[in-house]
């Protein structure tokens, strides 16, 4: 018996009161809210709020990765179950176990238990309806080390829009996924069906979650709605980073012979983290083992010491890696270069055009940095921790203070550009290659709960599409109402964003007081400003856009350009 066997029956809510309909996979309409696999069934919940959405919160895509399956490759769910099992899923699920902001708080909330999905449908949806499907990676300012899919709802985007499926993934973070150590196994295409304890650990755990996740997708979304064949990614900040990692994943790793998981993508702000290997790596691992109380002995004593661990211990050795305790030069579990799924650094991959010629979003805010003080070189050296001296000097010829007004407003951007920015115009540049579908934007509306609102900060965005989200510690977040102006500036973004789901341009089903956002290319860098408009009416029936059109600086994109060419040292 399978672990997940004996998992399903705590997870199962049998009710006898709700009939399955075995002569259709799906039951459609506002009063049958039950999607049923082959598998089994899963009730959904429905918002008073918004009536046009169904919610299926915490589907299990994979076998959770417990005792012996902690730090390694996701396997796949048993689905050799009863069918006449109805899981209930009308509530949130706990994240997967969250790391520390950084802000002083204790990570270590969530659970392990936490491979699941929450499906996003229109109530009148059928199993015969193939839905243009979105599939969302969440992201946090602090590379992969905490977040929670409850904090970006989509309801609301349903409920604008019920003509499209929405999926959001939970994934393995911190140690928990992106463990690392050069004894650890790079899986080759069949990692989702590894059953036995074959290696002492597997690199890229948690981007590989992401992966299983849209296997499972590809197979079963059907039975909600959706069109295998029609599936958009995106993320923001660390869930941009992912996007840009699926695009230049290795496909015969990915796929597995299963063909395309995604037909196009968003990134949001892409968080161009450094991609280490493994033995670059190997002082954090040891250092989190240590702290962990498991640094003695071999390799193989230290991963069974960690796998019998709590979780409590972890998320101590955890937040106790990513402080000034440890004094490495890699201080957070990224994901790596491990050879068989990432073979190389996105942006050379990107220039090499070893990647996925989808029709492309991408795009970053008007001021954002993951960098906080005074120093370029000593942040950059920081976020960059393999840059030469002569690189970062490099860099202050690039952004001379002659070229800015101030010396915050110069940080900003050589910082900016080189963290996010950038990754506009290198995808964006790569993309428009191939495909004539490649569109960029600045964001330039601030979150007005900030304490700076002239500063268009990195996830400025996510408060205006997600009903005013601002993240909190461990997974919770907070949500500020919003007044009619902001919601007919969200209502802009979501329609711009489901236009290009539904149809791989962002002008087909936009509003109707929208821009025409131009395609990107490199002969001719047209990118959309998104901004908020005004309110025209006092009764909140009229609104001007405030978006316009720009064209990328030729300053803009030779830095960017000096930026692409040190890719051997950013790791990224």
């Amino acid at each position: 018996m399978s672990l997940y066997q004996l998992v399903l029956p705590v997870l199962a809510l049998l009710s006898p009161s709700l009939a399955i309909n075995s002569g259709s996979d799906f039951i459609g309409g506002i009063n049958a809210t039950t999607a049923t696999l082959p598998y089994g069934s899963f009730l959904a919940s429905i918002s008073d709020t918004y009536p046009l959405s169904l919610r299926f919160l915490g589907v299990p895509y994979a076998t959770p990765p417990l005792y012996d399956l902690r730090f390694r490759a996701p396997v796949a769910l048993d689905t050799n179950s009863s069918t006449n099992q109805i899981f209930n899923v009308t509530t949130y699920p706990e994240p997967c176990v969250q790391g520390t902001t950084g802000s002083g708080d204790a990570g270590g909330a969530g659970s392990e238990d936490c491979l699941k999905v929450n499906i996003y449908t229109p109530a009148n949806v059928t199993n015969m309806s193939k839905l243009p499907v979105l599939v969302y990676i969440h992201g946090v300012t602090n590379c992969y080390v905490y977040g929670n899919p409850a904090n970006w709802p989509f309801d609301h985007w349903i409920q604008q829009s019920p003509n499209v499926v929405i999926v959001s993934i939970y994934y393995r973070l911190d140690a928990f996924g992106f463990l690392s150590h050069p004894s650890f196994t790079s899986l080759a295409a069949d990692f989702h069906s590894v059953r036995s304890e074959t290696s002492l650990g597997d690199l890229n755990a948690g981007f590989l979650d992401q992966i299983t996740a849209l296997r499972w997708i590809k197979s079963y979304i059907t039975f909600f709605g959706g069109d295998p064949d029609k599936v958009t990614i995106n993320g923001e900040s660390a869930g941009g980073s992912s996007v840009e990692l699926h695009l230049v994943a290795e496909t015969s790793v990915s796929e597995g012979g299963e063909g395309a998981l995604f037909a196009q993508a968003i990134a949001q702000s892409v968080y161009r983290t450094p991609l280490p290997t493994p033995k670059q790596q190997q002082p954090l691992f040891e250092f989190f083992a240590s702290s962990a109380g498991c640094g003695t002995g071999d390799l193989a004593s230290q991963m069974t010491c960690l796998r019998n661990a709590s979780v409590s211990a972890l998320a101590r050795a955890q937040d106790n890696s990513t402080s000034s305790n440890f004094t490495g030069h890699y201080d957070a579990c990224h994901p790596v270069v491990d050879g068989t799924l990432l073979t190389d650094y996105p942006t050379r991959l990107l220039d090499q055009g070893n990647f996925r010629h989808v029709p492309l979003i991408v795009g970053a805010t008007t001021n954002e940095t993951l960098s906080g003080g005074t120093n370029i070189t000593s942040a950059l050296d920081t976020y960059f921790p393999s840059l030469s001296n002569a690189t970062l000097s490099g860099f202050l010829q690039e952004y001379p203070s002659s070229a800015f007004p101030n010396e915050d407003l110069r940080f900003q951007t050589a910082t900016g550009d080189a963290e996010l920015r950038c990754a506009r115009t290198i995808i964006g540049s790569a993309s428009s290659k191939f495909t004539n579908k490649t569109f960029t934007y600045r964001y330039n509306t601030a979150n007005p709960t900030n304490s700076d609102t002239s500063l268009v900060s990195h996830a400025a965005e996510n408060w205006m599409m997600f009903l005013g989200t601002n993240t909190g510690f461990n997974g919770t977040t907070t949500f500020t109402a919003q007044n009619s102006t902001e919601k007919a500036f969200a209502s802009e973004l979501i329609a711009y964003w489901l236009s290009f789901v539904r149809s791989g341009d962002p002008n087909a089903f936009k509003l109707s007081r929208s821009p025409e956002w131009s395609e990107y290319s490199a002969s001719d860098r047209q990118r959309i400003i998104l901004t908020q408009g005004l309110d025209l009416a006092s009764d909140g029936t009229a609104f001007m856009s405030g978006s316009t059109s720009e064209v990328e600086g030729k300053t803009e994109t030779g830095r960017c350009e000096f930026i692409a060419s040190k890719v051997g040292e950013e790791q990224a």
